[in-house]
């Protein structure tokens, strides 16, 4: 039977202490993200409470006079941190701007982080007191999810469940509230979000159930993902199938627009981009490849391959 909808797995069951339930879960997104590239999580740690302040703070700075946001579109910051106007990003080889502004929350790294490279700082915002603490409150925490899915893939590939840790905790993430606002006349072939496949390693999206997402199945159909209320849309990025040599699938999606009667809707969602340290390695990993599958990609590290993506989509002037 080929799948309508994506797959939905409980993280209850990874973190519970019965090993045939951690098993399960390894088993069911190891085998979706083979499958079709993309999971709807429940039982995350970003709690509905949390979620609802976030949405609140995000309206409100999306509310704000177009001018007072331009003072936080900072430039030489390729886009990683603060505000990024309308129609400023399109997808790889699209030439038509995607229909959205969006903000940047980036990571605010542990004092011992040891890090090779030094992450631009956060923009603060002054109209709203609040803004930049939910949004990192919620970073943490999405964070932290995404460190507990990255151990089950670790299982899942034969590695030790800690594979991923040190590479993603205090990685180059990236938090980013999108806003796509009503649509007032017909498009001209600009969509809200072109189709993409994820630069990073997994990237967790709130509001997705919203409507609009749709994911495009092996056999060339585009299916509509449609999560519950309290589940996290969790996909593979373009990182993690490079380093899994194409065993865990970075799936091509898309955010179409939606029907005329809901045209003066505007849509919110929140992805957190999951990005590793840069200096680490993108190597096939050995235990992906065999004689049916030899080795696909060159070596390169996390921070070279963002680089060359970033140039591609628009963002980074060579």
């Amino acid at each position: 039977m080929a799948m309508n909808n994506i797959p939905s797995v409980d993280l209850a069951d990874f973190i519970s202490e019965d090993p045939k339930r951690k098993q399960k879960f390894v088993d069911e997104i190891g085998k979706a993200y083979e499958e079709i590239g993309f999971v709807a999580l429940k039982n995350h740690f970003l709690d509905t409470k949390l979620e609802e302040k976030l949405y609140k703070e995000v309206k409100s700075f999306f509310d704000l006079p177009l001018e007072v946001k331009k003072k936080y579109e900072i430039e030489g910051l390729a886009g990683q941190r603060g505000y990024i106007s309308f129609g400023k990003e399109h997808a790889k080889g699209k030439k038509e701007g995607d229909l959205k502004e969006f903000w940047h929350f980036g990571q605010e790294p542990d004092e011992d982080a040891n890090l090779t490279e030094e992450y631009p700082e956060n923009i603060q915002v002054t109209e709203l007191q609040d803004f930049n603490k939910v949004g990192m409150e919620a970073y943490q925490m999405l964070e932290k999810t995404g460190i507990y899915v990255l151990r089950a893939l670790a299982l899942y590939i034969g590695l030790e469940e800690h594979y991923f840790d040190h590479w993603a905790s205090n990685g180059n993430s990236i938090l980013r509230p999108i806003h796509y606002p009503p649509i007032t006349e017909e498009p001209k072939g600009a969509v809200r979000a072109g189709a993409h496949g994820d630069i990073n390693l997994i990237t967790l999206l709130m509001g997705a159930s919203t409507g609009g997402l749709q994911v495009l199945r092996k056999d060339g159909e585009w299916i509509d993902a449609v999560p519950q209320e309290d589940e996290l849309v969790i996909n593979v990025g373009d990182m993690l199938e490079r380093h899994t040599n194409n065993k865990l699938r970075s799936t091509i999606h898309r955010v179409i627009n939606p029907p005329k009667e809901q045209w003066s809707k505007p849509r919110y969602s929140i992805p957190f981009f999951m990005h590793p340290r840069s200096e680490m390695p993108l190597d096939c990993l050995e235990e992906c490849i065999d004689e049916e599958n030899p080795k696909q990609y060159e070596d390169i590290t996390a921070g070279d391959f963002l680089h060359q993506r970033l140039v591609e989509i628009g963002l980074l002037k060579k």
